[in-house]
């Protein structure tokens, strides 16, 4: 039997430090640690699909939140239902336990209790990511009408960045969003960000 760890974070400027030191914690080895930077919409992910080829009967899944194992209200459930039921492996879910422990709890109650809070949480993930996209439609759109431009040719800073970065940090757009509509490299966006954000010492 072995403990792996499943972490996730969905853009690749996003820092995931703070799953895998909370799963080296645990007693996870770094090897045992698989991420992915893509989206929780579905589990078409290339760690998500490795770490599920070895796993064997009597294993177990660590994840820091069910946000980071997805945001399907339906893939949620079906891949919960196949890895547990089919699969034989149990899943931890660190920040629900002991309600999201499979390892306990084994009995008709217990598995309803999971089963009835997997259905909650997962309709929650998958409501914020919604409502999340539909903030950056709407950021974007009411930037629009102030008279924001989005993108230079030339690869200049646009006039409103200071707009867009505030969209930006308000979590109205994503940082792939910001960096696109700023008409910029990544490299160039951040260096813009730290000049007008400078941390403080």
């Amino acid at each position: 039997m072995a403990d792996v760890a499943y972490c996730r974070v969905s853009a690749h400027d996003q820092c995931e430090a703070r799953q895998i030191i909370a799963m080296e914690k645990l007693g996870i080895a770094r090897e045992n640690i698989y991420l992915d930077k893509a989206t929780g919409a579905n589990f078409d992910r290339p760690a998500y699909k490795k770490m599920l080829a070895r796993l064997q009967p009597g294993d177990c899944i660590f994840v820091h939140e069910l946000s980071r194992f997805g945001r399907s209200y339906a893939e949620i459930q079906e891949n919960w239902r196949v890895i547990t039921k089919e699969m034989g492996v149990d899943i931890v879910v660190c920040d629900m336990q002991p309600l999201l422990d499979t390892r306990h709890g084994k009995d008709l109650l217990g598995t309803f209790i999971s089963d009835m809070v997997i259905q909650i949480l997962s309709f929650c993930s998958e409501t914020e990511r919604r409502q999340l996209k539909q903030r950056q439609k709407e950021g974007i759109a009411a930037a629009k009408q102030r008279g924001v431009s989005f993108g230079r040719p030339g690869g200049t800073l646009t006039d409103n960045f200071p707009d867009i970065m505030r969209l930006w940090q308000q979590k109205e757009i994503t940082p792939a969003q910001a960096i696109a509509l700023s008409g910029v490299s990544k490299t160039s966006f951040y260096r813009k960000v730290a000049e007008l954000c400078p941390k403080e010492p």
